[in-house]
């Protein structure tokens, strides 16, 4: 700079001064940010996304659970996800509600609470013995309600439970429900509920339907810790899978093309010999002729049918076969779907068939329509029960 102008070299330099500052300050809004909402107790919005999807997929199953003990069309859709504390879950509910805890008891180590309105219980408990499901709402919540209620939870619970075995490719399983009727305003912290909501918690939230009588919200709350380890090693398997895919579909090596054989040596010129004659072939032109050997050819000969002829008479006897296999296939429904539809298909996706919630199903033996029937949970595995059986 001794002539008052800059070199090339000190003009890169304050290039560079003047970009480091910027990015720097540019960059530690982003760093606060990052660290308010990636600590410690925090989800990630892939995590976010992900918990959203496993809990869409555990529901949907949980939603056919509970339309077979209720008899209504029953839809828990829309999930949301998010970050909550007790006094938010608290504020949101004026009137008492029912909190179902659910613990896992293998697969994986934690808790969650479904959170229902009292009258969405008091519905869902109605039709499960066999009322309506209308003015309910003189009614009151006591041991019958959450002995039922519980019941409920479990068997949806259990069905959410095989999905997530599914997705964690281990076995998961729960202890049975405990309800409790509690006024939030005086639920405290929510420590006596589960230790876990003295804290950040994760909320989801679904939209609840049960026929035309439900039109509501349901809530499950989860410890970050537990979210965390689901999302985890659903991801991990996702991966894991991605990987095993694109190995499966690797072309395989070439081999080297084998040598080629050695050329054979040029055969020697033998004597000509005199071809055979085929059969058949004319002669050759000089040839002397052979004389064809005569052949006996005469019509078939059948023995005539008498025309009183009877078969003997056998009894049947249809013990003989009473032991023989046949497979019976219980049809929910069936749709057309297009090529492209197929391929979009990935966990979570819904689809509708040409049958409506609560209309009997088929039941086909060895393929051929024979009865119809209804859906029922014997324990923890579905059944059939045949309510018509086809002339």
């Amino acid at each position: 700079m001794s002539d008052g102008t800059l070199s090339q070299e000190e003009i890169n330099a304050l290039f560079a001064s003047s970009e480091t500052g910027g990015s720097s300050d540019a960059g530690a809004p982003a760093a606060d940010a990052g660290g308010a909402g990636g600590g410690d107790g925090m989800l990630s919005s892939v995590e976010i996304d992900t918990m959203g999807e496993v809990a869409n997929i555990c529901m949907g199953t949980a939603a056919t659970a509970l339309f077979s003990l209720v008899n209504k069309k029953v839809d828990i859709s829309t999930p949301v996800v998010s970050e909550a504390v007790w006094e938010e879950i608290a504020n949101s509910y004026e009137r008492p509600c029912v909190l179902i805890r659910i613990g896992y008891t293998k697969g994986i180590d934690g808790s969650n609470v479904l959170v229902l309105r009292e009258n969405d219980v008091k519905v869902i408990t109605d039709l499960m013995m066999g009322g309506d499901g209308t003015n309910v709402e003189n009614q009151e919540i006591g041991e019958i309600q959450l002995s039922a209620i519980s019941e409920a939870m479990n068997q949806m619970m259990g069905s959410a439970a095989t999905s997530l075995s599914s997705m964690l490719n281990r076995m998961v399983d729960i202890s049975p429900p405990t309800s409790n009727l509690v006024n939030m305003e005086d639920s405290g912290d929510g420590s006596q509920i589960d230790e876990f909501l003295k804290g950040e918690f994760v909320k989801i939230e679904f939209s609840l339907q049960i026929g035309d009588l439900v039109d509501s919200k349901l809530m499950q709350l989860y410890p970050v810790s537990l979210v965390k380890e689901m999302t985890d090693k659903i991801t991990s398997n996702m991966q894991e899978d991605t990987a095993s895919a694109v190995e499966d579909a690797a072309p395989a090596p070439e081999t080297p093309p084998a040598p080629a054989p050695a050329a054979a040596p040029p055969p020697q010129a033998a004597a000509p010999q005199a071809a055979a004659p085929q059969p058949g072939a004319a002669p050759m032109m000089g040839a002397p002729m052979m004389p064809q050997q005569p052949v006996n050819v005469q019509p078939a000969q059948f023995q005539p049918l008498a025309g009183g002829y009877a078969v003997p008479y056998q009894p049947e006897n249809i013990d003989l076969i009473m032991d023989v296999p046949l497979e019976v296939t219980v049809e929910l429904g069936r749709t057309h779907k297009s090529i492209q539809d197929i391929l979009d298909f990935a966990p979570g996706t819904i689809i509708e068939l040409n049958k409506i919630a609560g209309e009997p199903i088929d039941v086909l033996v060895n393929g051929k329509y024979v009865a119809k029937g209804e859906v029922v949970v014997i324990e923890e595995a579905f059944g059939i029960r045949i309510t018509e059986i086809m002339k």
